[in-house]
């Protein structure tokens, strides 16, 4: 399946009735959120580590200087969350807010109470189908707890520069933010998930990321070219691009627009999102049952997958190297069992003779 606008008439969107959020999250995702979920007491300790950060005083920012969306402000874009939030089964939506930026962002904000923040460049530049997906993906974030943990990256980011002057706490939390920004770039992509199913229309979400990376005219951008540029992106080059790319992607907390575009056709072919919509998906009733070992297995096979099919120079090294080792160290063993074994390093018998 390729995504692409085929010009078909605007359908009916399958309201998925108690829809859990595992469905869209990707494995690494829900392996860390589920194990996060188990952490009795974690919620606790993360408020009162940061106590300090008045969520009240920061919804009152937004509440100050943007515009709180209703059925009176911005009643287009209140129209599409609510249809956003019905198909994914939402009955409680968050506050959303449209702040001034040129740029297309959205992001989910807050700890108790999370609230969405779109700014006017979403609003002016995306078509209803585009904004359905993108209110979708922060309502997947507010539905994964993604906005709790975003919170705490942001703070960490801040007390990075706070620490800077101490090697050791810096080199420390700088650690522990890379940690959280890999985990961050899946949850971004379990986000992409989320505005898929919320508008059930994959033409639109691959404009979504052409209109981030390029603005809002579509008349200048190729579908195909795009596509190639993913693919170019995800394996061309040699070494030294797979190198920079480490170096933009270790402390971004978002995938880039082409690698995303990538990721999303990668799950719209595997098949899942097809099941989720035709009803085969797990239910919110069932959370209580889902089985941390089970998640953290997927996501290590995920990460294990990733490595064995990654077309980077980097990766395909890497894994030349490790087979060029494992052969080293197999015919090594062999070897060292034939000595003991008294044969010859060839598996024969030794060629010692009597004096």
């Amino acid at each position: 399946m390729t995504i692409e606008d085929d010009n078909r008439p605007a359908r009916q969107r399958v309201a998925l009735t108690g829809i859990s959020s595992r469905a869209w999250e990707h494995p690494a995702d829900r392996g860390a959120l589920t194990a996060l979920r188990e952490l009795r007491g974690f919620d606790d300790v993360v408020r009162g580590l940061f106590g300090m950060w008045n969520e009240r005083g920061f919804r009152l920012s937004y509440l100050a200087g943007a515009i709180r969306v209703d059925h009176r402000q911005y009643p287009r874009v209140h129209g599409l969350f609510a249809e956003a939030a019905d198909a994914l089964d939402v009955a409680e939506r968050p506050e959303l807010y449209v702040s001034q930026q040129p740029m297309i962002t959205s992001k989910a904000i807050g700890m108790d109470h999370p609230f969405i923040v779109i700014s006017t460049g979403a609003v002016e530049k995306l078509d209803d189908d585009e904004l359905r997906t993108l209110l979708g993906r922060e309502i997947g974030h507010v539905r994964s707890g993604h906005a709790v943990y975003q919170t705490i990256m942001t703070l960490l980011t801040r007390w990075v520069t706070s620490f800077s002057w101490v090697p050791v706490g810096a080199i420390a939390l700088r650690a522990i933010i890379a940690a959280m920004y890999e985990w961050w770039r899946k949850a971004e992509l379990s986000a992409d998930r989320a505005g898929l199913l919320a508008q059930q229309d994959p033409a639109a979400s691959l404009r979504l990321f052409m209109k981030q990376a390029g603005g809002g005219d579509l008349s200048q951008i190729d579908t195909a070219a795009f596509l190639e540029q993913a693919a170019e992106y995800e394996g061309g080059g040699d070494l030294r691009d797979s190198i920079h790319k480490i170096g933009m992607t270790a402390f971004s907390s978002e995938p880039v627009p082409v690698a995303r575009a990538a990721e999303l056709q990668k799950w719209v072919d595997s098949g899942d999102y097809g099941r989720i919509l035709g009803g085969d998906y797990p239910r919110r009733d069932d959370d209580r049952d889902a089985s941390v070992t089970a998640d953290v297995k997927a996501a290590a096979a995920s990460y294990r997958d990733s490595f064995r099919d990654s077309p980077d120079p980097l990766v395909t090294f890497a894994r030349k190297a490790a087979g060029g080792a494992a052969d080293l160290v197999g015919s090594a063993a062999r070897g060292a069992r034939n000595w003991a074994n008294g044969r010859g390093p060839n598996g024969g018998g030794s060629n010692g003779g009597g004096s």
